[in-house]
């Protein structure tokens, strides 16, 4: 009998630290709503944007522009899985319909350099930022405040890039020989594009293309902005910049074969029609589905997506007057989180905040700002939405400014959604919402959080007080 005893109440004592570590390793815990104004995290990212912003040579009278470029094949080697879509199970690749790449264009005016970077990939990963950051630093006079990520977000391309349980669904099995292999043909882009420097002219522009997007969650707004900036060197070497929020997912999870799709096509397009080197840079593409016109077969699709935008591309700046003269500055900063909210049960519960060492969820975030004149290019760490980018391009309007908003900043905290629909957990059918729901891990205000910190720095690189001032309040 005492025996039974002790076994009965050795269960007991088990049972009780079993439930005690499933609630503090998973949860359920209760839900935060509080705000981000005063908090220790806001107030560190703030910290380090004004940090960073003191390191800007802001000007009302540019120098000379120099611009260069480079470009790397990130073709993945045969098997790889290809990342974007949870339903292909970590499949392994067929083969290539298109070959992907990234590509790196640098600005400087003899005071401020930046290097923006672009890659035909679904997201820019944290552990290759990190390494290309590093790698760059040992090679040239820039630091991870002159890079710019951002990623087309294809559906399509090399996986297997991070370890963690969420990317092994997303991505597929973490190989460990891919991040280096990723980090070294980004690092050669960027010494390229930096060492090619010379002088050049550049203009930009946006064509709205409302044709070839559409709102894929609810019956609201859209980024229709498909940006473009041509940039010719004094040698009539050209380089074209896009950008566009259409998620390319026109290839569906039963695609095997690795494609740039319609981004890939688009810069394609205007190689083929121009001899000049096209960048495609992923926008807004929360929310945000792709309009193609018709073709027999989704890659089809890809391909006339794509033709389309480059003829408006090429349209809208046919007559482009170029300028010589530009002021580059740059901010890239760290930027901190609340803690991990996954609520996958209810609006109340979420799941324990240390249930990111099991999901391999990060809860870091990394944003930056680029100016080329009155051009700025601003990212954020995630699938952010195309509804806000509108906001936010309206918003920089009507201060002289042209914005470029893009995610994938070298940081995925899931997706960014207006905050009017944060308590839109369920879907039509009942379930968790995709984007509100599964992918919402940052908690509430990440509308306002963000938008707070794009116009302090957007100010920061603008010399716009007023501004600074805005976002103060």
């Amino acid at each position: 009998m005492r025996l039974l005893k002790k076994i009965l109440a050795g269960f007991a004592v088990f049972t009780l630290l079993l439930a005690g570590a499933v609630v503090l390793f998973i949860g359920p815990w209760p839900v935060y709503t509080s705000g981000y104004e005063g908090t220790r995290y806001f107030n560190n990212s703030v910290a380090r944007i004004e940090s960073a912003a003191k390191l800007c040579n802001v000007t009302d009278t540019p120098g000379p522009l120099k611009v260069g470029w480079g470009v790397a094949k990130i073709t993945p080697p045969p098997g790889t899985p290809l990342a974007g879509y949870s339903a292909r199970a970590g499949k392994q690749a067929n083969g290539v319909l298109d070959d992907v790449h990234v590509k790196a264009v640098a600005f400087s005016d003899g005071k401020d350099t930046a290097v923006v970077v672009g890659a035909d990939m679904l997201l820019i990963p944290p552990n290759v930022a990190d390494a290309v950051r590093e790698a760059v630093a040992k090679e040239i006079p820039l630091g991870a405040g002159n890079l710019f990520f951002t990623a087309s977000h294809t559906h399509d391309s090399v996986g297997a890039f991070m370890p963690g349980l969420i990317a092994a669904i997303s991505f597929g099995q973490y190989d460990p020989k891919i991040p280096p292999f990723l980090a070294k043909a980004f690092t050669a882009a960027v010494l390229d594009a930096y060492r090619s420097m010379a002088p050049a002219k550049f203009a930009h522009g946006a064509v709205d293309a409302p044709q070839h997007i559409h709102n894929r969650t609810r019956n609201a707004g859209v980024d229709p902005a498909l940006n473009w900036m041509v940039i010719e060197k004094e040698n009539g070497e050209r380089c074209y910049i896009t950008r566009f929020s259409a998620h390319p997912t026109l290839l569906d999870d039963d695609n095997l074969d690795v494609s740039g799709e319609y981004p890939g096509f688009l810069q394609r397009a205007i190689e083929g029609a121009t001899g000049a080197t096209a960048v495609f840079l992923g926008g807004a593409v929360g929310s945000m589905s792709p309009d193609a016109p018709d073709a027999p077969t989704d890659y089809g699709k890809c391909e006339t997506l794509g033709n389309a935008l480059a003829a408006l591309v090429l349209e809208d700046s046919r007559d482009a007057v170029l300028a010589a003269d530009a002021d580059v500055a740059c901010v890239s900063v760290p930027v901190d989180l609340p803690p991990l909210q996954m609520r996958l049960w209810s609006e109340k519960w979420r799941l324990s905040p240390l249930s990111r060492l099991i999901t391999g969820i990060r809860t870091n975030g990394w944003m930056s700002a680029v100016r080329v004149g009155d051009a700025v290019f601003v990212n954020a760490p995630g699938d952010f939405s195309g509804e806000i980018a509108a906001d936010w391009r309206k918003w920089a309007g009507g201060r002289g400014i042209d914005l470029w908003v893009s995610g994938f900043s070298g940081e995925y905290i899931g997706y960014i959604s207006p905050d009017r629909y944060y308590g839109e957990l369920r879907d039509s059918k009942g379930g968790i919402a995709y984007e509100t729901g599964q992918l919402s891990w940052a908690g509430p205000h990440m509308e306002a959080f963000f938008t707070d910190l794009m116009r302090r720095m957007v100010g920061a690189v603008s010399g716009q007080a007023s501004v600074q001032t805005a976002a103060a309040r």
